[in-house]
């Protein structure tokens, strides 16, 4: 089993709380718009996996490609910042979301936290919202959750506070 803890759209801003929630989990997954002064802390404190987002500069792109795809325990997953939603998925994922679906689709850019299952392809799409200040977002919001062996569980959403 791994515990997973997710989070995007923090645009320079790393709350404390984040170690707190984050302190049990066996990694820290990042979907993009890490911003400065992110990428070191949560590296230091659990293994880091990550794509870059539209505002991360060079330096964070040469670190983190934009579209990560891999397993975790027996679970294909894809991790881009500009992902869209079922029905709504970006051009640049649309094509192969519905020919090769991963199981478990990540995404940011919206600020919006959204779990929903897509079942014309059966696939988990999560988009953890914005841990970051930055943004039109009232609530700042994280997610953990567990994977093991295929199925993906323990999913919990989390509250940092108000923008």
């Amino acid at each position: 089993m791994k515990k997973i803890g997710l989070i995007s759209d923090t645009h320079g801003y790393l709350d404390d709380a984040v170690f707190k929630y984050f302190d049990d989990r066996d990694e820290i997954w990042h979907a993009g718009d890490f911003g400065p002064n992110v990428i070191e802390p949560l590296a230091t404190f659990k293994p880091l996996l990550g794509v870059y987002g539209n505002i991360d500069g060079a330096d964070i792109r040469a670190q983190f490609p934009e579209h990560l795809k891999f397993r975790c325990e027996a679970v294909d997953v894809w991790m881009t910042h500009i992902g869209g939603y079922p029905d709504k998925y970006a051009l640049k994922v649309k094509r192969e979301i519905y020919t090769k679906p991963p199981q478990l689709f990540i995404s940011g850019h919206s600020h919006i936290l959204k779990v929903v299952f897509d079942k014309k392809i059966k696939c988990l799409h999560i988009n953890p919202g914005a841990a970051g200040k930055h943004g039109w977002h009232k609530k700042r919001t994280l997610i953990r959750f567990c994977i093991s062996e295929e199925k993906i569980h323990t999913l919990e959403a989390i509250e940092l506070g108000d923008r």
